[in-house]
């Protein structure tokens, strides 16, 4: 019996003691009653409770944490139901944790937490057990000591003492209690028995969990057994095979093993490879030869080697030299795109003086549809390579490129030397399509792992990690397409010559397909030997009304659309003998026209503008618009703008009230008006310093009342004291202003240089006026005012001669190219 003297407390009216003891929390083991466990303990507060317990009356309460992984657990991190116990022994250890044998006595529950810095203590009371029904428990209890029988036969650790002993409990909670304690049941389900009061329902739950376990404890010898079965077969196998080549041996039979290591090594013999190649291959040869063909590490060292083999260690193509056969297949295969030409046959040139070249690496920037793969192949084919591809796009792991090492189970070789295998030799035109939509994770960063394949100075050395060799890639012709520079590495950018392609133009594009695209989509519907003629103002429709684009690809698209309804036709009507495309039967067949051919403005209007942008696809016409309001000064600025295009925004309007004199508006205008600032297209987001000096030009409007010509567009950022500064992306933005039919561009002056690019085509079609002021913007931008006096005006209207003259130095009119 239990002796509980140390504090006692009668409750309410209900006539039951309180117990005042130290708690100590246990992390992964439930204590039962009637159940001795040995505790370690090293936590402070658990030590003392201990303490305090040897030396009162050695009484604890022992109660699980709800989460083990908790080291300083609070009162709520305990549960309530636990088990009163005597500590029985307690032994301090070298290392200062406290070993505690401990005996678990009857069931508690705890009431409150009682403050004390030292330990836990906790006020808690005795569980009192219902009474069950005699016949219920006893044939739970004969079931439960079945189970256990049959349990203990299939796991021998459980000796026969035990059995016998929870044989002869007759105390149906008591047996409850002494068979969960011999099981590895889950913590949670230890906790709930501990939970249940009621013998018969703690008897129920504890059956099902056996029953569960000794299935469990079935199907592990099942898997055991199976597993060993095999194991014995594999090795009866072995020992068979080993036989049979013993006998083979004897009888003078020929081994197969034998004359595929024979055909192995003539391939070995008859490879040209490098040195340390040589040796690594025979090195690994020798160890073949020792193991058993049927093992997995023969595998292994048989597929390094013959993909050491399969190399083109020093298989060349035949370069051809011939410039002007390479200058003529450039052009048959490509209308325009002067730049990468010129580069081409430089490199042929230079080929043709030296006996040996360092590979360029080119890389081609330009919007989808330009022809940046394509023309890597036309490169192939006028310098007599053979033409490899590599796409780029979502590569995230380092290993792509690099390859796995040999310790991985079915490691390989990077996509390079992958590539190289199968073109076959080492020096084709290699394309590395998207390098700029390459992505990082924790498998690495693939970009670093180019950096050394697109390095002139050392990819004569590239060391691929299943290899574990160096392989010459100086020969190879490498050339890399993008569509954003901005999203290549800088380091990579480094290693290569950027050539861009910004875009066509309408007569560029209608060339393209007048000469290439049309007889390329007639054959590829069937229509060879069929009289098919596109005349002029069919292709020039399809080019303005149905696509809006920088490159080709739609265009081809929507050619192939109609050969493939031209085929229905005569399929349905074979006497037909001919057939020309025209306007009226491209909107026959293609529908109501996608675009408008311009998107200018009916009209001059009062604050419209035509800003000019750049994107990813081309060049594109922005149009800023700007509203007057009654109000008190508040600027808005809307169309899904980025920060620097707000920032642009408000410097616009600085100057604007910086030039109100200048202008002929009221000096304090800002405080009787609000402005708004919009840039049509909302949804679409919208960001760069490229608009600056369209929104002050659409402020100046709205506030003088002048008008806008409507067939002017501009580009440049603008500063508070006017000044234009220079942008990017010029031509493409040159390219979207033709393609709408502006007749004049206003650009930074500082953007001369980049005149050199525009077309010659465009730019005699287009007046390009360079400024370097807001004002000379505001002299080339803004028509004579229609009304008496603009909406802000102050006592004197505006004359036309307010707004500053054009400088003497520019000569208007003229077209720069």
């Amino acid at each position: 019996m239990i002796n509980f003297p140390k504090i006692l407390r009668k409750e309410d009216d209900s006539g039951s003691t309180n117990l005042v003891l130290p708690l100590l929390p246990l992390r992964d083991i439930v204590v039962f009653p009637h159940m001795v466990a040995p505790l370690f303990v090293g936590r402070t507060k658990s030590v003392n409770a201990l303490a305090d317990a040897m030396n009162s009356e050695k009484s604890v309460f022992l109660a699980i944490q709800k989460k083990a992984g908790i080291d300083k657990p609070e009162p709520k991190d305990i549960h309530s139901i636990g088990t009163v116990g005597n500590v029985l022994q307690l032994l301090r250890l070298p290392d200062g944790t406290v070993k505690a044998l401990v005996e678990g006595k009857v069931r508690g529950v705890i009431h409150n937490f009682i403050p004390n810095d030292d330990f836990f203590q906790v006020e808690a009371s005795i569980l009192a057990e219902p009474v069950p029904d005699e016949p219920d428990v006893a044939a739970l209890t004969r079931a439960i000591i079945d189970s256990f029988e049959e349990y203990a036969k299939l796991n021998k650790s459980i000796s026969k003492d035990l059995i016998n002993n929870v044989s002869a409990i007759t105390d149906p909670s008591k047996l409850a209690d002494t068979v969960a304690a011999h099981f590895s049941f889950k913590i949670e389900d230890k906790q709930r028995l501990l939970e249940e009061i009621d013998p018969y329902k703690r008897l129920s739950y504890l059956l099902g969990l056996i029953k569960m376990e000794v299935e469990v404890y079935e199907m592990d010898q099942r898997i055991k057994v199976r597993v060993k079965e095999q194991m014995e077969k594999t090795q009866k196998n072995y020992y068979l095979n080993e036989q049979m080549r013993a006998i083979k041996k004897e009888m003078g039979a020929e081994d197969d093993g034998a004359e595929e290591l024979d055909e192995l090594e003539k391939r070995i013999k008859r490879k040209r490879m490098t040195k340390e190649a040589k040796a690594k291959v025979y090195q690994e040869f020798k160890k073949l030869k020792l193991m058993t063909p049927m093992s997995a590490e023969a595998t292994v060292v048989r597929n390094y080697i013959e993909w050491i083999i399969s190399l083109p260690w020093f298989d060349r193509s035949r370069i051809t030299t011939d410039i002007d056969a390479a200058e003529k297949i450039l052009d048959e295969d490509h209308y325009g795109l002067e730049k990468p030409k010129e580069r081409i046959i430089e490199y042929l040139a230079v080929q043709s003086l030296v006996k040996k070249l360092k590979g360029p690496i080119l890389c081609l920037v330009g919007p989808p549809g330009v022809g940046k793969t394509s023309i890597a192949k036309s490169v192939a084919r006028a310098t007599g390579r053979k033409f490899v591809r590599l796409s780029l796009g979502g590569v995230r792991d380092e290993a792509e490129i690099r390859g796995h090492r040999r310790t991985y189970i079915g490691a390989m070789p990077g996509k390079v030397l992958q590539s190289l295998k199968k073109v076959g030799v080492n020096n084709p035109v290699f394309c590395l399509d998207e390098v700029d939509k390459m992505s990082m994770d924790f498998r690495g960063d693939p970009s670093a792992a180019l950096l050394e394949v697109l390095d002139p100075e050392q990819n004569n050395a590239f060391n691929d990690h299943y290899l574990d060799l160096d392989y010459d890639l100086s020969e190879i012709f490498f050339i890399t397409t993008a569509n954003t520079l901005p999203d290549i590495p800088l380091p990579l950018q480094d290693r290569m010559e950027i050539i861009r392609l910004p875009g066509y133009t309408e007569y560029e594009k209608y060339h393209i397909a007048k000469g290439y695209l049309v007889s390329k989509q007639i054959e590829a519907n069937g229509l060879s030997g069929k009289d098919i003629q596109f005349n002029k103002s069919a292709i020039y429709t399809i080019i303005q009304q149905y696509t809006r684009e920088a490159g080709v690809r739609n265009l081809e698209r929507e050619i192939a659309s109609i050969c493939r309804k031209i085929a229905r036709e005569f399929m349905k009507d074979p006497s037909i003998e001919s057939f020309r495309v025209t306007p009226k039967s491209v909107q026959k067949y293609l529908g109501p026209p996608r675009f408008r051919h311009s998107q200018l403005e009916e009209k001059d209007q009062v604050g419209i503008v035509n800003g000019l942008a750049w994107t990813q696809f081309g060049g594109e016409l922005l149009c800023v618009e700007t509203a007057i309001m009654p109000g008190k000064g508040n600027l808005t600025v809307t169309g899904k703008l980025g920060d620097v295009m707000k920032e642009s925004a408000q410097a616009a309007f600085s100057y604007v009230r910086s030039r109100a004199n200048t202008l002929a508006i009221d000096v304090d205008f800002y405080k009787k008006i609000d402005l708004h600032i919009h840039v049509p297209e909302g949804a679409i987001p919208k960001d760069g310093p490229s608009a600056g000096i369209a929104m002050g030009v659409s402020l100046a409007s709205a506030l003088t009342g002048r008008p806008v010509h409507r067939d002017i567009a501009m580009t440049g950022e603008i500063t508070l004291r006017g000044r234009v500064l220079p942008i990017g992306g010029l031509k493409e933005k040159i390219l979207a202003a033709h393609r709408a039919g502006i007749r004049k561009v206003l650009m930074p002056k500082e953007n001369e240089k980049d005149l050199k690019d525009i077309p010659a085509a465009v730019s005699k079609q287009i007046e390009i006026v360079p400024v370097d002021h807001m004002d000379e913007v505001l002299f080339h931008a803004l028509l004579p005012q229609q009304a008496d006096k603009s909406p802000v005006a102050g006592d004197a209207a505006m004359s036309v001669e307010m707004i500053p003259k054009e400088p003497d130095d520019m000569v208007q009119g003229s077209t720069i190219n």
